[in-house]
């Protein structure tokens, strides 16, 4: 985040008649019956008054004609005619015209794949950063983003940036920073900070700085603080420090991204989903040509593979923190998400098959393939070992899979496995491409094959490689 590059200037779309921001001097013109009591109060009680009551031009019959009706309620700023929002406080909507800078975390690792994937989805400028991408956006494509990206953490809206020297530098950047356009006391509050090289001494007084910040802000403008909830808080709001500055963004996503609502069998040692679609992206996998996973798990993979190439939307199923804020407009976001539907494909054209020696394992992934929507027929789940897996379509294809490693593999297994699935590769997979991420670097040695790519990806905190070999029949060598 330390190289997002200063925000645009933009305007707010204030709904007209908002006299709390009314420029100073602009007085409200009365007209009609109230107008001239308030006049004649004031002149009774010997002030003058502010201005001068008008009366609006009638009609020979005492009513306003139906000329300057239809006159009136043409010259009417729009945001007056729309229905009031159940949310407390003012109602400020994006506009179309306006874009802000965003930043969407991945996992490290991922950034050229998720910088790739964005420019994919329509986002031209968008270019990798530290554990991330940059891109900028309207406020519908804000709303894509979190719907389509598979490999993004979050999706974070820039909405300050400032040099910091110290605690109440940060103080004063929350205080600035219109929170009151996103959120106020109706809702509950989350403040995150994270830092790189920052002088700071402490990021939890950092923290709460942020938040006094924004709450002392609210409070000032609207007379009550928003209370915090750690746990599932209404909305979420990400400080990053570097050296000299600090950047406030607000979190529109909610839950991580990698939550897309279908995985609760998590089974032993799981790939978040995000990081699951980023090692197919990776690996390169074109999606039209079979895929393996002979260590499946609780299936991850696979069902990020089948719902990539049926080209749902990783986050058609689940909530989204925007749809809380202020000015959330609910007819916007469901065209959003009837456009992403109207692209879903009726079938898969080729054959994902995953195997797994733990029958609890297989049993999860089948229970987490049917809370995905996919059927039966769409990944095929068997409980077996590796070293006895083949190919269940003639044509060549991907293996991408997440074997045991570390504490899930004992020394003699270890010492087994390997040589014997090996053995197979070689028999059965000839022309196949076998992908395999691991934190045990000397994996192709072990299997003896010479990798064609060595990729660094973290899963978590650990450091891993993703390795791709080339398998060709009757030989251990690419």
């Amino acid at each position: 985040m330390s190289d997002t590059p200063e925000r645009k200037k933009t305007t707010l779309s204030l709904p007209a008649g908002d006299s709390s921001r009314r420029a100073p001097g602009d007085q409200r013109v009365r007209s009609g019956a109230r107008a001239h009591r308030v006049a004649r109060a004031t002149l009774e009680s010997g002030k003058q008054p502010t201005s001068p009551p008008t009366r609006t031009p009638r009609s020979e019959t005492g009513r306003a004609s139906s000329e300057q009706v239809d006159e009136r309620r043409a010259s009417r700023p729009r945001a007056n005619r729309e229905k009031p929002h159940p949310q407390s406080g003012p109602r400020i909507v994006a506009s179309q015209a306006e874009t802000f800078e965003i930043f969407a975390p991945c996992p490290q690792g991922l950034e050229q794949a998720l910088a790739d994937e964005l420019r994919a989805l329509g986002f031209e400028d968008a270019r990798t950063g530290r554990a991330g991408a940059h891109f900028t956006a309207d406020w519908t494509g804000m709303m894509r983003a979190n719907l389509e990206s598979r490999l993004a953490t979050r999706i974070l809206v820039r909405v300050a940036h400032a040099p910091v020297r110290d605690e109440d530098d940060l103080l004063a950047l929350a205080q600035a920073t219109p929170w009151e356009r996103w959120f106020g006391a109706e809702r509950t509050l989350r403040v995150d900070t994270s830092a790189v090289r920052s002088p700071m001494k402490s990021l939890q007084f950092c923290n709460l700085r942020v938040k006094d910040g924004i709450c002392d802000r609210l409070r000032d403008l609207e007379g009550e603080r928003p209370s915090i909830d750690t746990v599932r808080p209404d909305a979420r709001v990400h400080a990053f420090l570097d050296e000299t500055s600090a950047t406030l963004y607000l979190d529109t996503s909610g839950e991580s991204l990698f939550k897309r609502g279908w995985r609760l069998d998590k089974g032993e040692a799981p790939l978040r989903e995000n990081l699951a679609a980023g090692l197919l992206a990776l690996s390169g996998w074109p999606g039209d040509v079979p895929l393996l996973d002979p260590f499946c798990g609780s299936g991850t993979i696979l069902i990020e593979a089948a719902l990539k190439a049926l080209n749902v939307p990783p986050g058609i199923s689940r909530p989204f923190a925007f749809e809380r804020l202020r000015g959330h407009q609910d007819r916007r976001w469901r065209d959003v998400k009837d456009d992403a539907r109207a692209r879903i494909l009726p079938g898969l054209p080729m054959q994902l098959a995953g195997a797994d020696i733990d029958p609890r394992a297989i049993e999860a992934a089948r229970d987490n393939a049917h809370r995905a929507g996919l059927t039966e027929d769409a990944v095929y789940f068997e409980v077996a070992d590796a070293r006895d897996t083949c190919p269940l379509d003639e044509r060549a294809g991907w293996m991408v899979t997440n074997p045991p490693y570390g504490e899930r593999l004992g020394v003699e297994e270890d010492k087994q496995l390997w040589p014997e699935w090996a053995t197979t590769l070689k028999r059965e997979f000839g022309g196949w491409q076998l992908h395999v991420i691991t934190n045990d670097f000397e994996l192709p040695r072990k299997l003896r094959l010479d990798p064609f790519r060595r990729t660094p990806v973290y899963n978590g905190a650990l450091e891993c490689r993703l390795f791709g070999f080339q398998l060709v029949a009757g030989s251990f060598r690419r």
